[in-house]
């Protein structure tokens, strides 16, 4: 190698370790400055996702029921997911607004826009869209790295749950989303998701809506195997609230014959967060106790 080419190649890798040395205090200083970003967050679960990361500390405002984790209810509320107090957003002059696309009243959403605040939608709609919503959010917090990591744990378990049960015998499963009018889950519903995952099936799958009004009679005559009854409080469920049926009193119908009735966690299981998975677990593993059940029965 002559003098002229080893001098030349000295050259061209001091260039290169200062660029990249550059680079890097350049991103470094980015993700400093995207982690002190004033956040107002529009729904509980976007303030649940934003505390997973390490963004928690952010967020300045949110809506009523953002109760997790518990330092959440110490935010201030801006409204809930009926209207938005947009004087009180315009003053807390937010560096960005994270709505809920489909959760937040669309004219308070489109006015905050009208005051050239910045305003970036979450818009989960599939099971997998929890992964892509906590990467946004790590791009937008400067916390990728701590994102990328839980939507890949996350995406994990999730392909783990798929592979336990989607090839198991089905299960029918009656959701009763809520009692008065009574109300299920269907087509693209988040429930409906996760019956889906647990390798249950759904009578009212195809209803036209996500979440359509039936009558009772309709149930009834399905005869479901299990029914699912979930509690806006805790997994332990009284079967006489007044929040839900009253079961018992139809005892030829095989969830209540067997006993196979269910109530998750609403507040995780409906939220869309990477927490939602550790109560379908539990209620894909109660539904299989059901199948084991019945497949010894028949």
């Amino acid at each position: 190698m002559s003098l002229m080419t080893s001098r030349y190649l000295n050259v061209m890798l001091l260039v290169l370790i200062g660029f990249h040395t550059n680079y890097s205090v350049a991103n470094s200083a980015s993700d400093d400055l995207l982690q002190k970003k004033r956040i107002i967050a529009l729904a509980p679960h976007i303030v649940e996702s934003l505390y997973a990361i390490g963004a928690g500390s952010q967020i300045i405002g949110t809506t009523a029921h953002a109760d997790y984790p518990k330092a959440a209810e110490k935010i201030l509320r801006v409204g809930n997911y009926a209207r938005l107090q947009i004087e009180k957003i315009i003053q807390l002059k937010p560096d960005v607004i994270i709505a809920w696309k489909t959760g937040n009243p669309a004219d308070d959403l489109a006015r905050l826009e009208k005051y050239q605040l910045k305003v970036i939608y979450s818009h989960p709609q599939t099971l997998e869209d929890v992964a892509n919503e906590l990467i946004m959010l790590g791009k937008i917090t400067g916390r990728e790295t701590a994102a990328n990591n839980i939507a890949a744990e996350y995406l994990k378990t999730l392909q783990t749950i798929k592979n336990t049960y989607s090839n198991k015998s089905k299960v029918s499963v009656f959701y009763e989303l809520w009692s008065r009018p009574l109300r299920t889950v269907a087509n693209k519903a988040w429930p409906q998701q996760q019956i889906e995952l647990c390798g249950a099936s759904n009578p009212f799958a195809n209803a036209q809506d996500d979440y359509p009004s039936i009558g009772l009679e309709q149930v009834l005559v399905t005869l479901p195997q299990v029914v699912i009854q979930p509690s806006q409080h805790s997994a332990q469920h009284s079967a006489d609230s007044p929040d839900g049926l009253s079961w018992s009193q139809w005892p030829h119908i095989p969830a209540v014959k067997n006993n196979f009735i269910f109530h998750p966690n609403a507040d995780k299981s409906h939220r869309m967060t990477t927490r939602m998975l550790d109560e379908v677990i539990v209620l894909c593993e109660q539904i299989d106790t059901a199948r084991q059940f019945y497949q010894t029965q028949s």
